[in-house]
């Protein structure tokens, strides 16, 4: 009974957020109410504060269970690409609704459904490439792996907001390519860079 209960519960939000993605393909998603949300799935008002406090509790919701849950499948330095890659590829198939996200919450909302995760998994790929080429013990402290994180984060939230606006013109292949050499590049040249101090000590 416990199964069948959560399976009807995982449906109905599931419904609710199909709703939702219909209304942010015509309208700003401010102006969208939780009566036209219930109205559009046959639902009761009541169902929806069942599961959701508000509409952009239902879009956190969506965005964590459509586009955040590919990244955190995907965690480790020979996967984190793939999640990535189907990231980019979640929003160009749902670009109206990302879009409409971000014109109507501002990039600030959208980089807080999206920055967490990249930055547990970016950390993580760093730490792996640290390790696989030995310059973790080589006086790179933790306060520099969180600032490389950092660096890179931001970078992939602002090429994400470029992509979806219009102003870069790349495929998600080519764009996840680009930043992973990026990535590789950068800490392979740490490594250079500490050698040659060693060698000059």
């Amino acid at each position: 009974m416990e199964k069948k209960t959560y399976t009807t519960s995982n449906n109905t939000k599931h419904a609710l957020a199909a709703a939702l993605k219909t209304l942010m393909a015509q309208k700003p998603f401010e102006k969208i109410t939780i009566n036209e949300i219930t109205e559009l799935c046959g639902m009761r008002r009541q169902n929806f504060y069942y599961h959701f406090s508000d509409v952009y509790e239902l879009l956190r919701w969506m965005f964590d269970e459509e586009a955040i849950s590919l990244l955190r499948r995907h965690e480790g330095m020979l996967l984190w690409q793939d999640g990535l890659l189907q990231l980019f590829q979640y929003i160009e198939e749902n670009h109206a609704v990302c879009y409409c996200a971000l014109k109507s919450l501002g990039r600030e909302h959208i980089k807080r459904f999206f920055a967490s995760d990249i930055y547990d998994i970016i950390h993580h790929t760093i730490e792996q490439i640290g390790m696989d080429i030995g310059i973790l013990d080589k006086k790179i402290t933790k306060a520099d792996i969180d600032l490389l994180t950092h660096f890179y984060v931001v970078s992939l939230v602002g090429i994400m907001e470029s992509w979806l606006l219009g102003e870069i013109e790349r495929t998600p292949q080519e764009l996840v390519s680009f930043a992973d050499q990026l990535l590789q590049d950068h800490v392979r040249g740490a490594k250079m860079r500490l050698q040659e101090n060693t060698a000059t000590i």
